[in-house]
């Protein structure tokens, strides 16, 4: 009982805290890109450490995101780079990931240093004569099911079904069903659930 109610007044200290820095956000966003500003608040946002840092972030994530649900935990260094990313209840993402656009589900583990990249198709390769960072790109929200648990290192463009287990380092290039455990790079799924 009182564990729940010093989280209550955790959550509604942060939000206070949190305030002036969403007016600047929000002034900002008339006249800037919203996911270039997204961005930038992220970065500032991750360097804020402990419990208190993660207050923060989830506070202000659930103003900005498309979706955000209380409770979530935001490890140091977490950085994420599209406004319409979404993210659910009871899910941790560890730090130093990067997070682009995807839907993550409830009661996820996301380990250290996890990459939820924004597709596989960011950026276009197919005209010799223009340099690839001129030649743009497609980005695709990817969506991360619920009960999963992404281990350390894993990097995630495709897919990945509900109560799904990827490996530490495993590189996820297609879509992974449920219940499955995936391996290796590119990943392969090596067991059921």
């Amino acid at each position: 009982m009182l564990k729940s109610v010093l989280k209550q007044l955790a959550s509604m200290i942060s939000t206070l805290v949190i305030l002036p820095l969403y007016l600047v956000y929000s002034l900002f966003g008339l006249f800037c890109d919203r996911n270039g500003l997204f961005s930038g608040f992220s970065q500032f946002l991750s360097l804020l450490p402990g419990k208190c840092g993660s207050y923060l972030r989830n506070s202000f994530y659930q103003r900005t995101m498309t979706r955000c649900d209380p409770g979530v935990v935001f490890s140091f260094g977490a950085l994420f780079s599209q406004v319409d990313t979404e993210v659910s209840s009871g899910t941790y993402i560890g730090p130093q990931c990067n997070i682009g656009s995807c839907n993550i589900g409830r009661d996820c583990l996301v380990g250290s240093g996890v990459h939820i990249l924004s597709g596989k198709q960011q950026h276009a390769i197919n005209d010799l004569d223009t340099p690839i960072r001129d030649q743009g790109g497609v980005f695709t929200k990817v969506s991360v099911g619920d009960d999963c648990w992404i281990g350390n290192g894993a990097i995630i463009m495709a897919d990945v079904g509900s109560k799904c287990v990827v490996a530490a380092g495993a590189v996820v290039v297609n879509p992974v069903s449920d219940r499955m455990i995936v391996a290796g790079n590119p990943a392969v799924v090596v067991k059921e659930r």
